[in-house]
């Protein structure tokens, strides 16, 4: 009788002592607390909006890749056709016996050669405007009445010059950071450029580099977007550069052989 009980008991309170578990309609109608709901629907919500996001990137980078390259192979003919055109009208007025005088530069690159004792107000305010506050930082810059005449009193403090396309190049690609909100970030995709620049038509990095050459019509915003170079002491030091270019130093206009200084600081 005794044994008889304990089975009845067992069946009515729906646990087995073989299996170990609940069997009951009230453990199984638990109900889910609706903070639980909420968040995983919040969460799936989420998962399907970035994996949208990403789909919809993946697309616009193939689409972006086709147009980069057409682009990069539009601006090698350009810039090869220029060469050519050049080399040619040298050739001519060779053959002629007339001078051949070259279209005036309109981009130079400066560098700060001195530092920061003993310069007067004046040139002080107009390397900060050039944004030229440490010793060895270039920036670009576009040759006008303007710059010309401020160039003049900073001279003794910077070297600056035409810069080839190679410079340009080298300079973007390897010591080219980005100015993203009030920030240095290094240029590593070209998304940092396109969200910046796409507006303007300048989605790449060979896009900066053309409107940066050419000193294109977005020059400005090209160029306020690069935070200014850091370059290195130059291998083998300055010579005399407190000296003008003209007597034998480094300071002031140095024309085309700025390109062998970049060389010697990146």
């Amino acid at each position: 009788d005794v044994y008889k009980r304990q089975v009845v008991s067992t069946q009515s309170t729906g646990f087995s002592r073989r299996s170990g578990d609940m069997s009951s309609p009230q453990a199984s109608s638990v109900p889910v607390p609706e903070s639980l709901l909420k968040k995983r629907k919040s969460n799936e919500r989420i998962q399907a909006l970035r994996v949208a996001q990403k789909t919809a990137l993946q697309r616009r980078a193939r689409k972006n890749r086709r147009v980069i390259f057409k682009r990069a192979e539009s601006y090698v003919k350009e810039y090869r056709a220029q060469e050519r055109e050049l080399i040619r009208s040298r050739r001519l007025a060779k053959q002629n016996g007339i001078f051949f005088r070259e279209s005036e530069p309109k981009l130079v690159f400066v560098i700060r050669v001195r530092g920061i004792n003993q310069v007067p107000p004046k040139p002080k305010k107009i390397l900060q405007l050039f944004r030229l506050r440490q010793l060895h930082t270039g920036v670009f810059l576009r040759i006008n009445t303007a710059t010309i005449n401020m160039l003049k009193v900073i001279e003794p403090y910077v070297a600056y010059g035409t810069p080839s396309l190679k410079s340009v190049k080298d300079l973007i690609y390897k010591r080219g950071f980005a100015k993203v909100d009030g920030a240095r970030q290094a240029i590593t995709s070209n998304t940092i450029i396109e969200k910046t620049l796409g507006r303007y038509g300048i989605i790449c990095v060979e896009d900066l580099i053309h409107e940066i050459y050419t000193v294109g019509p977005h020059f400005k915003q090209a160029n306020k977007f690069l935070w200014p170079f850091k370059l290195n002491s130059p291998k083998g030091g300055f010579t005399k550069k407190t000296t003008h270019f003209q007597e034998g130093g480094i300071a002031g206009n140095n024309e085309t052989e700025i390109n062998n200084i970049v060389k010697q600081m990146l």
